[in-house]
């Protein structure tokens, strides 16, 4: 053996790191054409589909969806509370019938 950083030296045959060498750059290529391969195929902008919920069931599950789907059935109710104010203003009613409380105002434009 000889003294120093020769191949022998470090204990492995020159067949090997040749060998070794040999797939390094192999794998670089391949790198190098899967990138290029990147580069050649664009792909396409998806576009927007609208669909209801009935035709979404059919296209996931097929023939075995046959019942409609009612989305407003699994809605809670709420109780509609009419305020006072409200009340008031569905008691003047038209205003064709408060004539004469909108005479004074006519008269301040005069």
């Amino acid at each position: 053996m000889r003294k120093g950083g020769s191949v022998e030296s470090t204990g492995v045959e020159p067949f090997f790191i040749y060998r070794h060498q040999q797939k390094e750059k192999k794998v670089r290529d391949l790198n190098i054409k899967i990138v290029d391969l990147r580069g050649k195929f664009k792909r396409p902008r998806l576009k927007k589909v609208r669909m209801s919920a009935d035709a979404m069931l059919k296209a996931l599950l097929g023939s075995k969806h046959t019942v409609n789907m009612d989305l407003r059935a699994n809605l809670k109710q709420v109780k509609k509370e009419v305020k006072e104010e409200d009340k008031q203003l569905r008691d003047v009613g038209d205003w064709r019938k408060n004539i004469e409380d909108k005479s004074d105002r006519k008269k301040m434009f005069d």
